[in-house]
């Protein structure tokens, strides 16, 4: 068969929807990165399209292709690969390239189902044991072959219930325009690649991503992974929540284990920038701790690992509670910490508009009152409420 037919046969079969799986491999040189690349059709906003997973010695690339796109990959890809499998929905076909671009195909009856996009799409919100995701390999969650190991275990039980939360915010994000997401406080940014890969990956839509962090050295690894696997709508910049001038309206905040108010600072910002969603992960909380002071409650914080606790729970009750009184439906979440502490509570909230329901502002003063409280959060908010 001519190399030509080769190609004629293949962008056919493409056009008729008839792909189920494809990989490509050996590379005609040996000093070639890219080793491996497997096909896949996927359902993104945009409609069909075929996914391409490039697997090099230490990372893995994605990119969503039309079918027009995908037949013309395919033409580059042969020029430097001799080997490939494709399964359709019909027939499996082996191809084989010589030194010289003889082809070699072979084709074997082999009914199989289409590929259940839908389906597809459900399944890979939730990462899988066993299957490479470039952000993990890069991060060292992930051998190149999708194992995840051993002592990362709990950061990939992490970063799925992460992205379960994501999943269960994509209702309250813009459909007509690109979201804006911010980080603030992304450390190693294990979750903030995780909420790009999803999203933009999985999901196939138009964002923008910051990630804000004080650490210089800590920001330039993360800028170097994103350039690595090519997330160009992802971005990191070292920098505190108070000084973060750059948007006037944002999609969705995130803010995980930043210190004491810098959590406040930011639900303070997402709430004024009327984002639609925020997700928070608080970490210590002092600001309560100092003040509480309560006769009624003696019994309990007379202990300090009890005050301590009480005052966590406390702290995030009325940050949840502010959150309320200002138009968000706010729930208090139980999430996967990776450092092994009691705090462990998420505070998801999403923009409803909905009006505080008559005398909860006053309930929430007997509380603050109750412990002696003045709220951070509250000074920031207290225009709004």
């Amino acid at each position: 068969m001519e190399l030509q037919t080769m190609h004629a046969q293949l962008a056919e079969k493409l056009h008729s929807h008839a792909l189920v799986t494809a990989t490509i491999s050996q590379p005609r040189q040996k000093s070639n990165d890219l080793k491996r690349i497997k096909l896949k059709p996927v359902e993104l906003k945009e409609g069909y399209r075929i996914q391409f997973e490039y697997q090099y010695e230490q990372i893995l690339k994605h990119q969503n292709l039309t079918v027009e796109q995908a037949a013309a990959e395919l033409e580059q890809l042969f020029a430097d690969f001799r080997q490939a499998l494709f399964q359709f929905t019909d027939e499996k076909v082996q191809i084989q390239l010589t030194k010289k671009f003889k082809v070699s195909y072979k084709s074997e009856a082999d009914v199989r189902a289409a590929a259940d996009l839908s389906h597809n799409r459900k399944k890979d919100y939730l990462l899988e044991d066993g299957k490479p995701y470039p952000f993990l390999v890069r991060l060292g969650v992930q051998s190149p072959d999708g194992k995840v190991k051993k002592q990362k275990y709990d950061k990939f039980r992490q970063i799925n219930r992460f992205i379960e939360f994501i999943d269960d915010a994509l209702e309250h994000l813009p459909k007509d325009r690109p979201i804006r997401i911010l980080d603030f406080g992304s450390g190693k940014s294990y979750l903030t690649f995780a909420l790009y890969h999803y999203l933009r990956i999985e999901k196939g839509l138009d964002l923008r991503v910051t990630g804000l962090d004080l650490k210089k050295s800590v920001i330039e690894e993360c800028q170097n992974i994103a350039r690595d696997l090519d997330y160009q709508q992802l971005e990191f910049l070292v920098g505190d929540i108070n000084d973060y001038d750059q948007d006037t309206a944002v999609d969705m905040v995130v803010t995980l284990h930043a210190c004491d108010v810098a959590t406040d600072m930011a639900l303070a910002r997402a709430v004024k920038w009327n984002a639609g969603v925020i997700l928070s992960v608080p970490c210590c909380q002092h600001e309560l701790n100092s003040q509480i002071q309560s006769s009624p409650l003696d019994v309990m914080l007379q202990h300090g690992l009890i005050k301590e606790r009480f005052s966590a729970l406390a702290t995030d009750s009325i940050r949840a509670e502010l959150l309320s009184l200002v138009g968000y439906e706010t729930q208090l979440m139980e999430f996967i910490d990776m450092e092994h502490t009691p705090k462990n509570i998420l505070i998801r909230a999403y923009r409803t508009n909905k009006k505080p329901a008559a005398g909860q502002l006053e309930r929430y003063r007997e509380f603050t009152k109750l412990l002696n409280a003045k709220p951070f959060l509250e000074n920031e908010l207290k225009e709004l409420l």
